[in-house]
């Protein structure tokens, strides 16, 4: 429970009033710093930063809570890097000052740089602890002459209108005087209030000097009840209980109050007092509820996470378990923290369920670069049979056999994704060297490709012809109409299909610029709210992140489509019953480009609203 503010007893009877030792387990304002979900530098970065501020309290507050993020997260990634020590080898090397780490540990350097921090740290703290324990001795002995003299200005016997300034002026150099040591702190206080009320009860102060200054402290405590009062509207519980306490230290000040009215001012300040040590205490009370339900949300995640932890099977779905347990983690970053004892607990429990996750996840892995390895060698061993054939002239069989290796090709599961590009690229250049020489051996009997390059011209001219309608739609309609028969004409000579294809591409965007910036424009407006619904949601940029990821990734793989049906028209002999199957594959490229245009401009909208 927290401790509330003494107001049991009228200020003139000089009762103590103790300051607040706040024994919540959250403080409100800090609990939202969590250094264990940053990396080591980022860790580091913090602890310089918090070195820099030179703000002592806020070092010793996060000082220690970063050391032990610091090496938590420290022996996590030893541990993915495959560096794991015994448990008693880790914790005498996390708690030794000796530099022991070989040089061939990657996180020595890190680790190195943080002792020398950490070591900083204590150094300035032991030299600010002590340059205060000398501060409070002292104000000690500021404090116990202070009370010398007004022991020795009760004894005098002079006129009081000189004996009176005096005392003041004590009385404001004894609160200028800072904090003293605790074990004098009560002793003191009691001698210098026992000396203030014999001052103000047994010497024959002049009547008027003594009403001015009643009257002065009935203003000035007057003052301390209204702002009292006017704490029950701030918004922030915690810092109105912390200027309550600042106004109670004033009010400790303070001498008396004219006789008839010391009852009323006091019971009005007590008043206020309890209010807010009421409010306070409800709000914690408040708090407690919170942090019981975040406690109960966290253990139905640790529930679930554990479940999926202990799926097992060989047939187990690796991405779909990673995305569920992906969401736990958004989801548990989503709620708040549960009580101090059971806050790291509780924590630990769902980091065992998510270790034990993707150690399994990892270790499935592990395996499967073997069965990639094996995969690597059949492309391999296909590469170097196309190569044995790319300068064949038997072309029919070349080709059955070169179309066979691309079909075994796909039954071929992954490899490696820094070895997937290069293999692949062997392989095709072998197919293309022999495709691009069986292409050249037939161009010269292939008469229909000039007639088929006469009405692709012709079909340019009369689409640069086009007066384009008033209304989009009929617009729209005729775009599709220039499409299809553009598809339906064969194949042109290979020395003219670049600059046709290229031609007929300015023509449309020439004519049909407004049509075609429109109908992606709504796609585009269309994704904006998309990303926007993505961000204001619980995954946030999480969620943004993912969606850039797959875009990207559906972008590489029409790469991929592209090339392979560019590359799967080689596979065809070159005559005139293969035209209809050429234009089929001209069209799904055709669409398949405009596709990878329409990803790009996703891409480049996601990344200009986060530059």
């Amino acid at each position: 429970m927290t401790q509330e503010i003494n107001n049991s007893a009228p200020q003139e009877q000089f009762e103590e009033i103790k300051p607040l030792e706040n024994t919540t387990n959250t403080d409100p304002e800090t609990i939202h710093t969590d250094f264990s979900e940053l990396s080591l530098k980022e860790i580091i970065q913090n602890f310089q930063d918090l070195l820099e501020r030179k703000d002592q309290h806020e070092m010793y507050k996060f000082a220690d809570s970063i050391k032990a993020a610091f090496y938590k997260t420290l022996k996590k990634e030893k541990i993915a890097a495959g560096m794991t020590l015994p448990v008693q080898d880790e914790k005498e090397e996390e708690e030794s000052g000796e530099e022991n780490i070989v040089s061939s540990n990657p996180f020595a350097e890190l680790e190195r740089g943080f002792k020398e921090l950490y070591n900083r740290y204590k150094i300035e703290r032991t030299s600010f602890l002590q340059v205060l324990e000398r501060n409070k001795e002292d104000n000690l002995r500021q404090k116990n002459e202070i009370i010398d003299e007004l022991k020795g200005l009760l004894d005098k016997q002079e006129d009081l209108q000189h004996t009176f300034p005096s005392f003041r002026e004590l009385q404001n150099r004894w609160k200028m005087v800072g904090p003293v040591p605790q074990a004098n702190s009560k002793d003191l206080w009691d001698t210098y209030q026992f000396l203030i009320e014999k001052f103000y009860d047994f010497v024959k102060i002049n009547n008027e000097l003594r009403d001015l200054d009643l009257k002065k402290n009935l203003e000035i405590k007057t003052d301390l009840c209204e702002k009292a009062e006017q704490l029950m509207d701030e918004p922030n519980v915690v810092q109105a209980f912390r200027k309550l306490q600042k106004y109670h230290e004033e009010w400790r000040e303070l001498g008396p109050v004219p006789k008839e009215l010391r009852e009323d001012i006091w019971n009005r300040f007590k008043l206020a007092t309890s209010n807010i040590n009421k409010r306070q205490q409800d709000h914690f009370e408040g708090l407690k509820e919170d942090q019981k339900s975040n406690l109960d949300l966290k253990t139905s995640i640790c529930e679930r996470a554990e479940s999926i932890a202990a799926t097992e099977g060989d047939d187990r779905d690796w991405n779909a378990l990673s995305k569920s347990m992906e969401n736990l983690q958004i989801e548990w970053k989503g709620i708040g923290f549960a009580s101090k004892k059971d806050n790291q607990r509780i924590y630990d429990r769902f980091r065992a369920a998510c270790d034990k996750f993707y150690n399994a996840k990892r270790d499935y892995y592990s395996n499967f670069k073997k069965v990639m390895q094996d995969n690597l060698d059949k492309k391999l061993a296909l590469c170097e049979q196309a190569e044995a054939l790319r300068g064949s002239e038997d072309w029919k069989k070349t080709t059955d056999q070169l179309i066979a290796m691309q079909k075994r090709w796909k039954e071929i599961g992954p490899v490696a994704r820094k070895q997937s590009d290069l293999v692949w690229k062997r392989f095709r250049a072998a197919c293309d060297l022999f495709f691009e020489n069986k292409a050249k051996h037939f161009s010269t009997v292939e008469e229909s490709y000039d007639d088929n390059l006469k009405k692709k011209q012709d079909l340019i001219d009369e689409i640069n012809s086009f007066k384009p309608e008033s209304k989009s739609a009929e617009n729209l309609e005729a775009l599709k109409d220039f499409q299809q028969r553009w598809n339906e004409i064969g194949y042109v000579p290979l020395k003219d299909k670049e600059r046709i294809q290229a031609a007929y591409r300015h023509a449309v965007d020439v004519k049909f610029a407004d049509v075609r910036s429109s109908d992606n424009e709504n796609k585009l407006v269309r994704f904006r709210k998309h990303i926007k619904e993505l961000q204001s949601s619980n995954k946030g940029d999480r969620g943004i992140k993912v969606e850039r990821d797959k875009l990207l990734q559906k972008f590489r793989q029409l790469e991929q489509d592209i090339a392979l049906l560019e590359n799967n028209k080689g596979f065809f002999a070159k005559s005139k019953n293969a035209d209809s199957i050429f234009s089929d594959i001209d069209k799904k490229i055709s669409i398949a480009r405009e596709e990878l245009v329409q990803i790009e401009e996703k891409i480049k909208l996601i990344d200009k609203q986060y530059e």
